[in-house]
């Protein structure tokens, strides 16, 4: 055999040997991870469904999933609200603690851009050229994709900002399009609304995980009344989901059978519903990290790695970078604008002065009360 054989047959086994050992690196299959989140409702009576969205938003940035791997989607601006007390901000608990609006929240569609219309084309990736890098879906067939909708539905529909209806169908074809497409690896989708488990009743693709708040014919209920703002600040559901969701970790190893648990008919007053059987793999063997967290696979080693071609140039290279690194100082990051001290400081008082009009009005009344008192016989003292 020549050489020139024995190296193209060892460097073949090597692909083999390493492409097995990625295929068990990454149970998943997926190699990134996409996350669409949907609030359909306007109007301030709605505040807990933009609460919903902007939760499970915050939870998945948590695990890792970057803002560039998000599209965000709120019928409404609830921050900004002439009725929002606290201006800005966004709770959902009452004790006011959270702010799930926080300083760094990316609405990909606002108010009338989320439509069915805008909704599917996201999923599908039937968009115009022009549209923006930040709101496309630019998912592959390794891609993991969260998709969680809230607001309010019935028994096969989904309602758009009280003007227009996605249906339990037109749902179902998406997710057909974006496999035939080759748009995911696997797909959770997660629903809180009234009959939400309608929605996922005529899904067919496969690789697709489907959890619903509710069951036909039964209501999904709100949560933390607020007094203080007239209205509930989250739902149920999401309300425990979120609480589960807080003790997860990217290095967890809860999967999704726990998921399934978080919320019994005693605490949703609804029952809770999903659907594992389009699913290929085991929902025990499913990590929650798997779609709400981003793919972070490394492999630590302690041993010591000898480079056969080129060591020595590799070597005395990085020891000398080695000897620059020490010789260089420190980097220090430039001293910025205190911008929380100047947010947070009290208001300057300003000298003051009387409004206008202000002397010209009280001269008018010093007259009229001496008129009052006094009449007019009395004017020629004053002249």
């Amino acid at each position: 055999i020549s050489s020139n054989a024995l190296s193209v047959s060892t460097e073949t086994v090597i692909c083999f040997l390493s492409f097995d050992q990625a295929e068990q690196f990454f149970r998943s299959g997926h190699t990134n991870n996409w996350a669409v989140l949907v609030c359909t409702s306007r109007f301030w009576f709605n505040y807990r469904h933009v609460a919903n969205t902007l939760s499970v938003y915050r939870s998945v940035k948590r695990l890792g999933i970057p803002d560039s791997h998000i599209v965000l989607m709120l019928a409404d601006d609830m921050a900004c609200n002439p009725r929002n007390p606290k201006p800005a901000t966004v709770f959902s608990h009452k004790n006011m603690e959270l702010n799930v609006y926080g300083d760094d929240v990316e609405v990909d569609y606002r108010s009338y851009e989320v439509t069915v219309e805008n909704f599917l084309r996201v999923l599908t990736g039937r968009i115009p050229p022009s549209t923006p890098r930040s709101k496309r879906l630019l998912s592959d067939d390794r891609s993991n994709i969260l998709i969680y909708m809230t607001g309010h539905g019935g028994n096969g529909f989904l309602k758009f900002q009280d003007s227009e209806e996605i249906t339990n169908i037109e749902l179902a074809d998406a997710f057909e399009q974006m496999w035939q497409k080759r748009r995911y690896n696997e797909l959770l989708f997660i629903i809180d609304t009234c009959q939400g488990a309608s929605m996922y009743e005529r899904f067919y693709s496969p690789n697709i995980m489907a959890l619903a708040s509710s069951q036909v014919g039964e209501d999904s209920l709100s949560h933390q009344p607020d007094p203080a703002i007239g209205v509930h600040l989250m739902d149920r559901y999401t309300f425990y989901v979120l609480e589960f969701l807080e003790e997860i970790n990217p290095a967890s190893q809860t999967n999704m059978n726990d998921l399934f648990q978080v919320c019994p008919k005693s605490l949703c007053v609804s029952t809770p519903g999903h659907r594992t059987d389009l699913f290929q793999r085991d929902p025990k063997n499913v990590l929650i990290t798997d779609f709400f967290g981003s793919v972070r696979k490394v492999e630590i080693t302690t041993e010591t790695i000898n480079l056969q071609q080129g060591s020595e140039i590799m070597e005395s290279s990085y020891k000398e970078d080695q000897m620059d690194e020490e010789l260089m100082e420190p980097l220090k990051y430039a001293e910025q604008l205190p911008v929380a001290q100047i947010i947070h400081q009290k208001p300057k008082l300003k000298d003051w002065h009387p409004p206008g009009g202000f002397i010209l009005g009280l001269w008018a009344l010093i007259i009229m009360v001496f008129f009052k008192t006094y009449g007019i016989k009395h004017m020629k003292f004053i002249f």
